[in-house]
Formats: C-alpha cells, structure tokens, sequence
C-alpha cells in the first residue's frame, strides 16, 4: 500500500504540472486560444482582401486572446475605416487595436 502512494503522489504533481503548462496567462496563450486567434486572423485578412480598394498585402493582422491589431499603411483615412470596420464584422473579434498608417 505505501508502494502505490509513494508513486501516485508523483504522478499526480506531473499530471497537474503539464495541465497548468497548457493553461493560458495573461501574456500568453493556451493551445486552444492560439488555433482560435489563427482563424480570427485569416478570416480578417479574407475580409480585407475581398474589398477591392484595400491592399491586403499592406496590412498586417495579428490576433491575441480575440482582440485584432491591424498595422501598416494604407492610402486615406476612408481606407482605414473599412479596415476596422472588415475586422469589427469577423466573428469572434473582440476589439480591434488600429495602427493603420496613412501613406
């Protein structure tokens, strides 16, 4: 009987170990939140990319915990709007943070 506690007291310290390592902080993410933001992302870069006045290869989009940031350049301010406005529409955002750049 103590055999079998002097080895489950390890592997349960283990267990929690690697359970708190894949747990999300404030400052990074968890494995789940990181595929999430990945799809928030692509799905924002299509959003720019259907519209016709925006140059999604100037726009750079970047994802954590939901919260979009788009940065780069772009040629008017009506340009900028319709950036946020593309991100603000994608599900699953929830905020966008605009350092969009008038060229």
């Amino acid at each position: 009987m103590k055999t079998r506690n002097i080895f489950s007291i390890p592997l349960a310290i283990a267990v929690l170990i690697t359970a708190v390592g894949c747990a999300s902080t404030t400052t990074k993410e968890g494995t789940g939140e990181y595929v999430d933001d990945s799809v928030i992302t692509t799905k924002v870069i299509a959003a720019i990319f259907n519209d016709p006045n925006l140059k999604s290869t100037e726009i750079n989009v970047e994802t954590f915990k939901g919260v979009v940031q788009l940065s780069g350049f772009v040629k008017d301010s009506a340009n900028i709007n319709k950036a946020v406005v593309a991100a603000k529409g994608v599900n699953g955002v929830t905020s966008v943070k605009n350092d969009l750049r008038l060229k």
